[in-house]
């Protein structure tokens, strides 16, 4: 009777523990399902506020010619969206390829992350400056019939797809700027977007051993590779694409006052989902920024909006502070380094990059307030990681490096990668970091 009893009362505890255990895995499985919930609503909450801020610049009349404007614009580098439709149609656009970019990720089952925001945001800006809502659907088809030949989900292939609209000029360029009839345009144009979508999966897994991580702009890097490759065809058959410096002028006080609105507006909403505090500002400020590092994952939304905020404040800053423009690029710029403060970004590992941009407008013939050299800047911080692993006199080393290799690879693709920065980051960092890994070696053998 008692080994029953004993038996009868180890079944009862396993039974009491398998209890707990699901529970607990239940309660898990929650709250990871409420994080990614609110991770979705405020990307949601960020897109509507972007398209319904077009309506503050402009009439819907307005914003529908303008609309049509973009989508037929050839849109190689440099073309302003503001300039060549209206500030209204700039918005509205970044907006829609927003609500787009979220409902393919939902559609796709990826989570809301890091990288994703980092994605959405990057897309928000380049629709101010070369995506529009024509360009990018034919690479985002390359990338999944590429996940569809290979059996894969194509969540897995969420962020190069993302990423990968930066060839959307080359998309553009061949519908609109060869001067092709329309239909024969259009599916070449679409042609060339679906192969090239095709392409970059398999590429980007390859080349971030080139650069080891240190260029947060993988697909930037990729994409220019990519570009350079159709160029070159295009090349082969006396195909030019023309020098294009189309960037508005006049809006400093009317957009820097919206982005600084926009950007407290952002970190005070970090500050209300992190409990009200800055708890684990100090732990993303110790991330070095390689890839990958996540910090919505790692160390909340809350906190990670708190950063993505203060990115803005101080890149808006910057621009002002040096006696820029903004404009439908540099716009691009700014939202990009704010999106990559959800993955990879930070003030610290950031500012000396901005730094050695700057000092190379002293030595070098761009000036600082040039469309080219804040460009530079902006999208310089993809060498972040340098700064972070290295510390601030390599970032500084690396800002320098950088502007001069950004002014020069544009030519090889043509400009139909708009992540030009991209490509020339990771350049740099498979120049540099070498050089840094190797003296940090021999700095380490002599104090032994």
């Amino acid at each position: 009777m008692s080994i029953q009893n004993t038996h009868e009362e180890h079944l009862s505890k396993n039974e009491s523990l398998k209890s707990r255990i699901a529970a607990t895995l239940l309660d898990s499985f929650t709250a990871v399902n409420i994080k990614a919930e609110i991770n979705f609503l405020v990307t949601i909450a960020l897109a509507s506020i972007i398209l319904l801020s077009a309506f503050i610049f402009n009439t819907p009349q307005e914003i529908l010619i303008g609309i049509k404007q973009l989508a037929t614009a050839p849109s190689i580098l440099v073309s302003d969206y503001i300039a060549i439709g209206n500030l209204g149609a700039a918005f509205f656009n970044s907006g829609i390829l927003m609500f787009s970019a979220i409902l393919i990720t939902k559609l796709s089952s990826a989570n809301i992350n890091g990288t994703v925001i980092a994605a959405v945001l990057t897309i928000a800006g380049f629709a101010f400056f070369g995506k529009n809502i024509y360009n990018v659907w034919s690479i985002i088809l390359g990338v999944y019939i590429y996940s569809r030949i290979q059996k894969e989900e194509f969540g897995k292939f969420i962020l190069v797809a993302l990423f990968g609209t930066a060839l959307g000029p080359l998309v553009s360029q061949i519908t609109f700027g060869l001067e092709l009839p329309l239909i024969q345009g259009i599916i070449l144009g679409n042609t060339a977007g679906i192969a090239a979508g095709f392409i970059l999966p398999a590429l980007a897994n390859h080349v971030i051993k080139f650069h080891q991580g240190f260029n947060l702009y993988n697909i930037g890097f990729t994409a220019g590779l990519t570009g350079a490759f159709f160029m070159s065809l295009l090349r082969a058959f006396g195909i030019e694409n023309p020098d294009t410096s189309i960037v508005a002028e006049g809006y400093n006080q009317l957009l820097g006052s919206y982005l600084i609105i926009l950007f407290v507006a952002m970190a005070l909403a970090g500050y209300l989902l992190n409990d009200n505090s800055l708890k684990g500002y100090k732990v993303i400020l110790k991330h070095s920024g390689r890839l990958v590092a996540d910090f919505v994952t790692l160390n909340g939304l809350g906190i990670s909006l708190i950063n993505m905020g203060c990115l803005g404040v101080i890149t808006t800053g910057y621009i002002f502070l040096v006696g820029g423009e903004l404009n439908g690029p540099i716009l691009a710029g700014i939202f990009t380094v704010v999106g990559f403060g959800a993955f990879g970004k930070h003030i610290k590992n950031i500012i000396p990059l901005l730094i050695g941009v700057y000092i190379a407008s002293f030595f070098q013939i761009w000036d600082a307030n040039s469309t080219g050299a804040l460009l530079g800047a902006l999208f310089g911080t993809t060498l972040a990681p340098i700064a972070g692993e290295f510390g601030w006199k390599s970032g500084v080393i690396a800002g320098f490096l950088h502007m001069a290799i950004v002014m020069n690879v544009g030519y090889l693709h043509g400009g139909m990668n708009l992540y030009n920065n991209g490509f020339s980051g990771g350049i740099v960092a498979a120049i540099l970091v070498p050089m840094l890994l190797a003296f940090r070696k021999e700095t380490r053998n002599v104090g032994k």
